[in-house]
């Protein structure tokens, strides 16, 4: 069992927690993820690592509530446990030296760049990083990003905060005013494939990660395969991240929605167990 050390709150549904976990604390790399779960009875699933902590044993978990685990994991509170975690998994994040690269984050996908922008700019590239999200109150690791980038731009949806408007707008005068090198991008799918559609007339590589269901995190199950230039690939092994101009990203949406409907029956439920009074 995997006890959380600490938490805070990034934006009204999204928590960070600090999780003790010494083993993948000090194997982790940029890019990789962990799958746990939160009871016995619970359904496995996949976190990206923020961050580590080595010398303390711990890793960074930030998790927005969707669906009923996501709730009941942000429902943990310092001291308690989560039933099981392993990790690190997935491949680390390939780190070249490109130049100037470009980091697209949507939403809690800031948690998923936010490595990736560490280790490109270790390498001693110049990352300019594009964080956006559909309001002011949903932007999370503002400062984190900013402090491993060149140049942060922030755009709001709403115009709440920055630029008005989506991550695309930034990301074109980026490209045209050149050279970029690479261009990484994570968050919800519609923002990762418009990315892929600004850069690929600019031929510019592009990597995006991608959080299809998982289940075992061994490639056996088959439940995370996405198609990547006409072949079949598993995000769990072969992944997260890929060729974002080679990525499927029609059947990658149908993937998703699989589940929807027995998602919103056990949060049915969930809600319903809430509502019933303490005997």
């Amino acid at each position: 069992m995997n006890r959380i050390v600490a938490k805070r709150w990034l934006a009204p549904s999204v928590a960070c927690l600090e999780v003790e976990a010494p083993l993948t604390a000090r194997k982790r790399q940029a890019g990789q993820f962990v799958i746990l779960r939160v009871t016995e009875e619970g359904e496995r699933i996949p976190i990206t690592i923020a961050g580590s902590n080595p010398e303390a044993g711990t890793i960074t978990l930030v998790v927005q509530q969707v669906g009923k685990t996501t709730h009941d994991l942000c429902a943990l509170e310092p001291g308690q446990y989560l039933k099981d975690l392993v990790g690190p998994l997935g491949q680390p994040t390939h780190i070249e030296r490109w130049g100037t690269v470009v980091a697209v984050a949507g939403g809690v996908g800031a948690a998923v760049i936010l490595p990736i922008a560490a280790a490109l700019q270790a390498a001693g590239n110049q990352v300019q990083t594009i964080l956006g999200a559909r309001s002011q109150d949903l932007l999370i690791l503002e400062d984190e990003l900013g402090a491993v980038s060149e140049k942060l731009w922030i755009t709001t949806d709403d115009g709440s905060r920055g630029e008005h408007g989506l991550v695309t707008a930034p990301l074109e005068r980026l490209l045209k005013a050149g050279p970029v090198g690479h261009v990484v991008a994570a968050g919800p799918l519609p923002m990762m494939r418009a990315v892929c559609e600004a850069t690929r007339p600019y031929g510019v590589p592009t990597v995006v990660s991608l959080n299809p269901v998982m289940v075992d995190g061994t490639g056996m199950c088959g439940g995370c395969r996405v198609t990547v230039g006409g072949e079949v690939k598993y995000a769990c092994v072969d992944g997260p991240e890929f060729d974002g101009h080679q990525v499927d990203f029609d059947e990658l949406r149908a993937r998703l929605a699989i589940y929807r409907d027995k998602e919103e029956i056990s949060r049915g439920r969930r809600c319903q167990s809430q509502m019933q009074p303490v005997r």
